[in-house]
């Protein structure tokens, strides 16, 4: 898979968008979540609506070689309601926390959502046949008198308009005491992790009444509290293994081998600070807000606020690559503490060979990294650039100084435009990237 941008490589071109272009944007539209599936056929996003889009991907005519990037609604359901704990006197927000898929085994697909209490097994299935000549009603589904039956009928199946149906198979509840940050579906397919601020729990999918508690860092006392989970994931191809980072930048990795309870760890991952670097927000920025495995298994990234770090599961001490996400942005840590987007939790994701990462950052930006070039690009997800086959300008910040024509002025970026949630298709450069309320859909423009 080629690289990130320019040169020799590709550059990347507009494909879609998705959403309404309001400029009063509904809470309830916001993306919250952003998922392809195994074979990058279908693309799910969750709302903090409690709804779940899912888009298929248009098969290529030949007359059309160039919509590998075009992805329609496949199907639309609400997920999750909103609900009250009346033991507690709190609502519970029907938001969708995560979306993931599971392995595709028949015709219908399944995915797992969760909101912050409740997770679902959903089954999405195709029908286009219906059952027609019942004996005991009529078409029209009224049961017929039995006088009226006369004779014995086989019913037939007649084909009928292609429906998509969403249902919901299991439903796992009432086995997190805080907010559900985490899910993630184990190598086995068979059973999944959901984490939240202080415990994990591991679940059987045709299981909903019990899971194992694994990690627990509650402490006793709760004003010994130091610490909580932030993100959690199962490696991709040993069952036995997972990892969870926390808000103070460190990740333990895991094997259920050891222990039924993992509370010791079997790795332990942490970056030794430089002492000159620290100020007030070095505890709050060096948060990490997502973990995810590379699909190889042999390496893991981390976001925290300011970068993005690659780790080999060999080497405890330090990351092997460092890249800095929006380093302009550390001389405004103060003013974005006082607005709170210092707490923002952006997400990372790996492309279909590990050669090439992706995270949000500001102003609708989003940036990549190539690992084998080192180069770096940043991109804008904006309505400017959303005529077909447009090329994405690189976008530049300028930190102080004489501005150039192109670049935009570190105090002109918009923070309350942020992209928290991307997805990169497992096999192909296409790219899903949650802004606000809209998924932009971006694909590779070979040159």
């Amino acid at each position: 898979m080629a690289g990130v941008a320019g040169g020799n490589d590709f550059q990347w071109c507009f494909s879609q968008v998705k959403g309404a272009i309001d400029e009063d944007v509904a809470e309830a539209d916001i993306i919250s979540t952003v998922e392809f599936n195994y074979s990058g056929d279908l693309l799910a996003t969750g709302d903090k609506g409690g709804r779940v889009v899912i888009f298929q991907h248009e098969q290529e005519s030949k007359n059309r070689p160039h919509l590998r990037g075009e992805y329609n609604v496949y199907s639309t359901f609400q997920s999750h309601e909103p609900e009250f704990d009346y033991l507690k006197s709190l609502e519970i927000e029907e938001k969708i926390n995560k979306i993931r898929w599971l392995p595709q085994q028949n015709a219908a697909h399944f995915l797992l959502s969760t909101n912050d209490k409740t997770i679902k097994l959903w089954k999405i299935s195709e029908r286009d046949k219906r059952a027609e000549g019942y004996n005991l009603k009529d078409e029209d589904g009224r049961l017929r008198e039995p006088f009226r039956i006369t004779s014995l009928r086989v019913p037939v199946l007649m084909p009928m308009d292609l429906m998509v149906e969403a249902s919901p198979r299991r439903i796992f509840a009432n086995a997190h005491t805080y907010h559900i940050n985490s899910i993630s579906v184990n190598s086995d397919h068979e059973t999944y992790l959901s984490a939240d601020d202080l415990r994990i729990n591991l679940w059987h999918l045709e299981i909903t009444d019990r899971s194992f508690n694994i990690v627990d860092i509650k402490p006793a006392n709760m004003e010994e509290l130091t610490e909580v989970i932030t993100a959690a994931e199962c490696h991709p191809h040993q069952c036995n293994v997972f990892v969870y980072s926390s808000s103070k930048g460190t990740i333990r990795l895991c094997d259920m081998r050891a222990a039924a309870l993992c509370d010791r760890h079997s790795k332990f991952f942490e970056e030794p600070e430089d002492p000159s670097s620290r100020s007030f927000f070095s505890e709050i920025i060096s948060s990490i807000s997502d973990v995810k495995f590379s699909h190889s298994g042999r390496y893991m990234m981390t976001r925290d606020y300011l970068s993005v770090k690659v780790w080999d599961l060999n080497m405890e001490n330090r990351p092997v690559e460092t890249y800095q996400v929006h380093e302009y942005l550390r001389s405004k840590l103060c003013s974005l503490y006082e607005n709170d987007c210092i707490f923002d939790k952006f997400e990372c994701c790996w492309n279909g060979s590990d050669s090439a990462i992706m995270t949000g950052s500001y102003n609708n930006f989003f940036r990549m990294f190539d690992r084998n070039t080192r180069r770096d690009i940043t991109l804008e997800a904006s309505r400017e650039s959303s005529k077909p086959r447009a090329t994405l300008k690189p976008r530049k910040v300028s930190t102080g100084g004489k501005r150039k024509k192109d670049e935009i002025s570190v105090d002109s970026l918009d923070f309350n435009k942020k992209i928290l949630h991307t997805a990169w298709h497992p096999k192909d450069n296409v790219i899903a990237v949650a802004a606000t309320n809209n998924l932009y859909i971006f694909q590779d423009k070979i040159n």
